[in-house]
């Protein structure tokens, strides 16, 4: 007890020292900059550097899976559904195709929901099938190519292995007809079948204008030092334990449950998530089935320091965000000493990393508002198009 009387004596001097000291050097030095090892590319306008062509398919493909199921420009896989509206008024946009660096291929796997809202993936691959066979018999574009110059947005769980489950997705591996596309998912991981060498690794969807009406006044002080909510076991999918997370949100309940260092629980209230995020110092950020989920956007947006717990995670937009400066990564394996790492953190590298969270175009890049804005999701996914041009002789090489 005398132990945790002086760990929370010593979190509230911090606070105090690191909330005041911490508001002050931010608002006295407003043109800091992001480090040099994103070499401006954040900040890059893709327009003018690559034009897109978009095959008009049959609303079967797209459209018609939207009216059936309205939640696919609102769930987490939405940028799917969304890419492809930005792209259609986008000034990247090309009618005519023989000038076309990208040819994109509309085709919603994500948007075949069950009665529970969660995305159909067992008839994904007949569904592509489908849609390339159709592009490879009406347009020459895709023959010439074996698909090199074409990208699609592939946003459920592991990509485009299609299914929800990790070791049936790596039976599977990626799926065939797409091994020469380009593709712009959300699930990222190093030396994992699911992931293939020049993907573009993007965030998930989150509703920015909820967040937005969510803000709390810029001074609160952040008050809890680490937070999380979500689940820590899958008794229904993982009822013996330990695969669930590989462990990692298992070990962050048991060993930290009754520290009051650490905000924790499987409850999350709809109407002070947000807000209890923003008083945050830092914001857990686990692995669960996958590695990737939309608590990492949200902890980025709220200035709130990620802790990365995922171990072989590739972020979104990996060489344009300075995930290093801003993030910290604690291997799977050290969760049980997560209290001892977070609170040697030195003040002045959190200091840092808050001014960086600070900066719009950080913010920004992790959101896909309605309308787009410069800067945001969109446009980062365009940038990384635009850097793999002009096509090497491989592509046309099939």
């Amino acid at each position: 007890m005398r132990f945790w009387g002086f760990t929370i004596f010593f979190y509230f001097v911090f606070c105090l020292w690191i909330g005041g000291v911490g508001f002050y050097i931010y608002r006295s030095h407003p043109t800091d900059k992001i480090p040099g090892n994103i070499r401006g590319i954040l900040v890059d306008d893709p327009v003018g550097r690559l034009k897109v062509y978009i095959y008009e398919l049959p609303s079967e493909y797209n459209q018609q899976r939207l009216q059936n199921h309205p939640r696919c420009l609102t769930h987490m896989f939405a940028a799917e559904t969304l890419m492809h509206h930005f792209l259609l008024s986008s000034p990247v946009r090309t009618l005519i195709p023989e000038e076309a660096d990208w040819f994109y291929a509309p085709v919603y796997t994500t948007c075949d929901l069950t009665r529970n809202g969660f995305p159909f993936t067992y008839n994904s691959r007949h569904f592509m099938t489908s849609a390339i066979q159709l592009i490879s018999s009406n347009w020459p574009y895709w023959n010439r190519t074996a698909g090199a110059d074409h990208f699609f947005i592939v946003a459920h769980d592991y990509g485009a292995c299609f299914h929800h489950n990790e070791k049936r997705a790596i039976e599977r591996g990626i799926f065939p007809l797409l091994q020469r596309a380009t593709l712009v998912q959300t699930f990222g991981q190093r030396n994992h079948t699911c992931l293939k060498d020049g993907s573009i690794v993007i965030p998930p969807y989150v509703d920015s204008q909820k967040m937005q009406a969510r803000l709390v006044p810029s001074n609160t002080p952040r008050s809890i030092f680490a937070y999380f909510r979500g689940q820590f076991y899958d008794l229904v999918n993982d009822p013996e334990g330990g695969n669930y997370a590989r462990g990692a949100r298992a070990a962050l309940w048991e060993n930290f449950k009754d520290n009051p260092l650490f905000n924790i629980s499987s409850e999350r209230s709809s109407t002070t998530y947000y807000e209890d995020m923003q008083r945050a110092r830092f914001c857990l950020c686990p692995l669960g089935w996958s590695p990737w989920s939309p608590r990492l956007v949200e902890a980025v947006v709220f200035g709130c320091i990620p802790v990365i717990i995922a171990d072989g995670i590739v972020l979104p937009f990996e060489d344009a965000i300075p995930w290093e400066e801003i993030g910290i990564f604690v291997a799977e394996k050290d969760v049980p000493m997560l209290d001892k790492i977070l609170t040697s953190v030195p003040v002045d590298e959190i200091s840092r990393k808050q001014r960086l969270l600070a900066k719009p175009s950080i913010k920004q890049a992790m959101l896909y508002p309605q309308p787009s804005q410069p800067r945001d999701a969109f446009h980062q996914i365009l940038s990384g198009l635009a850097r793999k041009l002009p096509h090497g002789n491989e592509v046309f090489s099939p």
